[in-house]
């Protein structure tokens, strides 16, 4: 296997080595997650950290590599040998790098029985999971926009308490789980919602590198890299080495680095002023500022520690909705530093949040005084390479984040959730709108049935109750104390949402223009698309205007692609309905042979006056047999009539009778009318619904 890319080659992404490199020094803070396209070394640079990590020492044969200088952390198994009087032996090895893939299910994540044991000796044993073997190191997620939410709340979970405590199947059982959680991710691929975002302590959003000289450089290091892996690390090496003995000093200073009251009236200050909610964000900045401090040498903190903090820590917490742009920057963050330094003078100095109640005991005041930098420690070399560069005396100017063009969108309106019932299929996607039956490994546990000669996704328990029966005929002497056979498995029936398709479908002919009609359009376009995101439905979105009509989102999960896609839509030319009913026709069935037990819905809006034709018929007969098509096809419609009352011609009524689909005008859909309307039919749908 070759070795790893090094660090310090990687080319530019500043930011994301740097919170890196800060988690490293300070595994407390909470991890980081990385966002950002494709190809911009998110992985490369994640997995090339663990190789900076120092060694560490670990109980030889415990499976969670326990510290043996420190029993307060202890699993179980070693506080039992403890007690008992054992000398626990040790050893040392590297930092393990473990990496979660996105199939991961909840047992492989927090562990579960050894059935094996269980079914040979009768013995409930635990069998760790991945929890366990990141403990002590770096747990990586790729694609964690991608992971079940329940999974994702374990792992934070477990990230925040520092232990992992499994209540399930008959066990009760607690390890340590303290690592260095990274997640990378695209957002073209779907976002996280905001409640799990939050538990992400820093946030980077990095881009590819635009400056030809350093892409240049970028193809030079990669290239090397694949000629000769050993010779290329071998020199960078020395760089690697100096890098890692930063990090292991920064380490050792951390405990020393100092804050004042001052400093933290700032940070609650700068928190409360920008809105940003709970309490977890000032905590993150505290802790990602000293440790910048202790990377930099120092042991005090000063304002360029708590800017680079807040640079990292607020991106993902201040966006309030998917739909909506964030309007702070750096200038922001600097203007309220300052107003919170003059409000808030330094006063006393305090230490570590975890030895508050100590500091408090202890009495200790620094009377006066200002938070002057103390000269930084000499720098090592490697940290002026080009591939780790120091941060700039401030962050650099500007958003954090991409935001798309704000145009005039009409009033958009809260949607109002609408459950329904499980349908008859068995599924295996994972969306959330609509509650299903799944042969996935993945969901709520709700019920168990036969399945002779298949241990997969076992139902331990049900299956002990099968075979109970039949234990007195199958004992033996010498034999296992509980006898299962094939014909006693049984195995789970799980519930989750299925995933669905929500296709929209724009008009933006010059007859939309009129009367401000897609400002309209829009704002009810931007409601349904917050509903499609707190479902976790895959959106696309087709316009037609002029003489075709045109793709300009292909299906994605990415509900805020979505929304900087609809800003840019242009208005005006002719109305090719059939055409656009025909690519959404397409665009549906294409998805549906990909993903058989996908659940589409086709959302129109449009006044229904077609006026040009693909073929010989005249342009509304065209597109009323098109529209025949998607009842036959079994694809659920919802027709939106953008006409103004005054001038209606029951156009867009027409044409969803011919689609079989309810049609609501834009002022029943502000009065809450669009409701479920397929949900008799098959059972499991549900209509988005909106309320003012």
């Amino acid at each position: 296997m070759p070795p790893i890319f090094p660090f310090t080659a990687i080319v530019g992404q500043e930011r994301m080595k740097r919170a890196l490199i800060l988690n490293a020094i300070h595994p407390q803070i909470g991890g980081v997650l990385i966002r950002g396209e494709r190809g911009t070394a998110k992985s490369t640079a994640a997995r090339a950290l663990a190789a900076l990590l120092p060694e560490i020492e670990v109980v030889a044969d415990c499976p969670f590599g326990c510290d043996p200088d420190r029993p307060v952390t202890w699993c179980t198994a070693c506080r039992e040998r403890a007690e008992a009087g054992e000398k626990l032996p040790r050893a040392r090895r590297r930092t393990r790098f473990v990496d979660l893939p996105v199939s991961a299910t909840e047992d492989r994540v927090v562990g579960t029985l050894d059935i094996e044991r269980a079914i040979q000796k009768g013995e409930r044993r635990f069998e760790p999971g991945v929890l366990a073997a990141a403990n002590r190191g770096v747990l990586y997620v790729d694609e964690v926009n991608l992971l079940d939410d329940h999974v994702v709340d374990l792992l934070l979970d477990a990230a925040a308490m520092g232990v992992n405590v499994v209540e399930r199947e008959s066990i009760s059982f607690s390890h340590p789980a303290r690592f260095i959680l990274i997640g990378t991710m695209n957002p073209e691929e779907g976002d996280l919602r905001p409640q799990l975002l939050d538990r992400f302590a820093l946030c980077v959003d990095i881009q590819g590198i635009r400056d030809p000289t350093a892409r240049m450089a970028i193809m030079e290091r990669n290239l090397a890299y694949e000629a000769d892996p050993e010779g290329f690390c071998a020199e960078w090496a020395s760089r690697e080495q100096a890098l890692s003995r930063e990090i292991a000093r920064a380490r050792e200073l951390l405990s020393e680095v100092r804050y004042s009251q001052s400093d933290l009236a700032a940070i609650a200050t700068m928190m409360g002023e920008l809105g940003v909610d709970g309490h977890r964000a000032d905590l993150v900045v505290l802790k990602t500022a000293r440790a910048h401090a202790a990377f930099e040498g120092r042991t005090r903190l000063s304002d360029r520690d708590i800017l680079l903090a807040a640079e990292l820590a607020l991106p993902h917490r201040l966006k309030r909705h998917p739909l909506q742009e964030a309007e702070v920057t750096l200038g922001d963050l600097l203007e309220r530093l300052a107003e919170a330094r003059a409000q808030h003078p330094v006063e006393a100095e305090v230490e570590e949040i975890g030895d508050l109640a100590e500091a408090a005991s202890k009495k200790k005041a620094v009377s006066g005084g200002t938070c002057e930098e103390e000269p930084a420690t000499e720098r090592s070399e490697a940290m002026r390479e080009p591939g780790l560069q120091t941060i700039p005396q401030w962050p650099s100017e500007g958003r954090w984040w991409e935001g798309g063009e704000e145009v005039a969108v009409g009033e958009d309106f809260a949607p109002r959730r609408l459950d329904t019932p499980l349908d008859r299929l068995t599924r295996s996607s994972g969306g959330r709108r609509s509650r299903t039956r799944t042969d996935r490994k993945r969901g709520r546990y709700v019920q168990a049935r036969p399945s002779p000669g298949d241990p997969s996704d076992l139902a331990f328990d049900a299956t002990l109750r099968a075979a109970a029966p039949h234990q007195k005929g199958r004992q033996h002497e010498d034999g296992p104390a509980l006898a299962l056979r094939p014909d006693d498995y049984q195995r789970k029936v799980r519930v989750r949402r299925a995933a669905n398709l929500v296709l929209f479908v724009v008009d933006a002919s010059w007859s939309m223009a009129v009367a401000e009609r897609m400002q309209a359009t829009k704002g009810a376009v931007m409601s349904l698309l917050t509903d499609a995101y707190q479902r976790r439905d895959r959106v696309g979105l087709v316009v037609f205007q002029k003489n075709d009509a045109r793709i300009v989102l292909p299906p994605t999960n990415s509900i805020e692609l979505a929304r900087r896609v609809l800003a840019d839509i242009p208005v005006g030319g002719k109305t090719p309905l059939s055409a656009g009913l025909q690519i959404a026709y397409e665009v549906i069935t294409r998805e549906l042979r990909q993903r058989p037990d996908l659940m589409p819905l086709m959302v129109l809006l449009t006044d229904g006056a077609g006026n040009v034709s693909m073929t010989d018929l005249p342009p509304q007969e065209e597109a009323y047999r098109i529209a025949e098509l998607f009842p036959q096809a079994h694809i659920r419609s919802v027709v939106i009539n953008m006409e103004h009352e005054a001038f209606d011609q029951g156009l867009a009524q027409a044409l969803a009778e011919h689609l079989e689909a309810p049609c609501y005008t834009l002022a029943e859909l502000k009065a809450e009318a669009l409701l479920q309307t397929v949900q008799g039919e098959l059972g499991e749908w549900d209509v988005v619904a909106t309320s003012k």
